[in-house]
């Protein structure tokens, strides 16, 4: 089935209202979830709808939250997001960073007891809109077992730099540190299809394809998948998303970041307070002059784009072109949706007495 943009927007901001949300969060919410769908990040978008649904009504995530900054300085500040949905209290924190790089050159901002905040390219192209460079990276629930280990300690916890250009479309590296996002296994589970060798490990820490291995016991695997071709940079990278967004906030990190599924319980006695984020945005002409960077920016990505390649037929990608491209289709001619999430979509609609898709 595929949707029209304004009839699936409309369709998610009223799901939101009916939790309880302002018409200015509900819509905000909305926005990350649809900007996830437009970009072909589909394991981000409306597909994780229930479960934000689903830990609402375990009184896990708070409808109306007092997003507050509780501790700061002139370039940095950690912020409570009092157990508010990701999807609006990111969004608040990249904003903080963002005025104080206007005032500063460059902010800098963790967050504690938050939830799962979406995609982390809306957060950080919210920086390039005003010619910064923007961060964003998560923690997330402990699916992914470090090298040589077949524990879960670690989340997907993916990372986003973007780059703004010229007369080019600014590069945006967007990406989980895990060998894959578990919303690809979700993908593969709904579409009834095998994932591929390297994405994760069943029970006794041996390869499989199988889409439900995290259901009996396995874990995903760091990016890089074994020893041999650097899945320890995976867990580097990992480990690094975990300090920054949970041990620096005081949110939970490693094996005490909540889950995102309602069915499982939060774990007893965390270290922190709920999933944490860290977001950053730099002034480009804290550095030098902003057109003069944009300038090279194009350069750089002119002279990549005309690299020679293997295969006449493949021309290197850059950090951001499919999804912007996936963007530009979809806004056109809809937003696909699997019958699985269409079917979930219209029993969220008949909970909530409002119109399904």
């Amino acid at each position: 089935m595929t949707v029209n943009e304004s009839q699936l927007r409309d369709f998610t901001q009223n799901i939101f209202l009916a939790m309880g949300c302002s018409h200015e969060h509900a819509t905000l919410a909305a926005d990350v979830l649809l900007k996830s769908d437009l970009r072909g990040i589909d394991s981000h978008g409306v597909a994780r709808l229930s479960g934000y649904v689903r830990l609402w009504e375990k009184k896990r995530i708070n409808a109306s939250p007092d997003i507050k900054i509780v501790h700061e300085t002139a370039t940095t500040a950690t912020i409570d997001g009092d157990a508010g949905l990701g999807l609006v209290v990111a969004p608040f924190a990249m904003q903080v960073a963002i005025d104080k790089a206007a005032q500063y050159g460059s902010g800098w901002v963790s967050v504690r007891n938050s939830n799962h905040f979406g995609i982390a390219g809306y957060h950080a192209m919210m920086a390039v809109e005003q010619d910064m460079i923007g961060f964003a990276m998560t923690n997330a629930s402990p699916l992914v077992a470090p090298t040589f280990s077949n524990e879960r300690l670690l989340g997907t916890n993916p990372m986003c730099y973007a780059f703004p250009a010229g007369k080019y479309p600014p590069v945006i590296v967007d990406m989980a540190t895990s060998a894959a996002a578990n919303g690809k296994l979700e993908i593969a589970q709904r579409s009834g299809k095998p994932v591929p060798e390297g994405w994760v490990q069943d029970a006794d820490g041996k390869y499989t394809t199988d889409p439900h291995a995290l259901k009996s016991g396995g874990s995903l695997l760091p990016l890089g998948s074994d020893r041999e071709h650097g899945s320890h940079k995976g867990f580097g990278l990992s480990a690094t998303v975990d300090i920054l967004s949970g041990v620096l906030s005081g949110a939970g990190f490693g094996p005490w970041v909540p889950p995102f599924v309602a069915f499982l319980e939060p774990p007893v006695n965390p270290p922190g307070q709920g999933i944490g984020h860290f977001l950053g945005a730099m002034r480009v002409d804290g550095f030098r002059p902003v057109e003069g960077f944009k300038k090279d920016m194009d350069t750089w990505i002119e002279r990549f784009k005309c690299a020679s390649t293997i295969d006449e037929s493949q021309k290197v990608i850059i950090p951001g072109e499919p999804e912007l491209e996936a963007e530009a289709d979809r806004r056109i001619n809809g937003i696909p949706l699997v019958d699985a999430v269409v079917k979930d979509l219209n029993e969220l609609a008949a909970k909530f007495g409002i119109a399904g898709l």
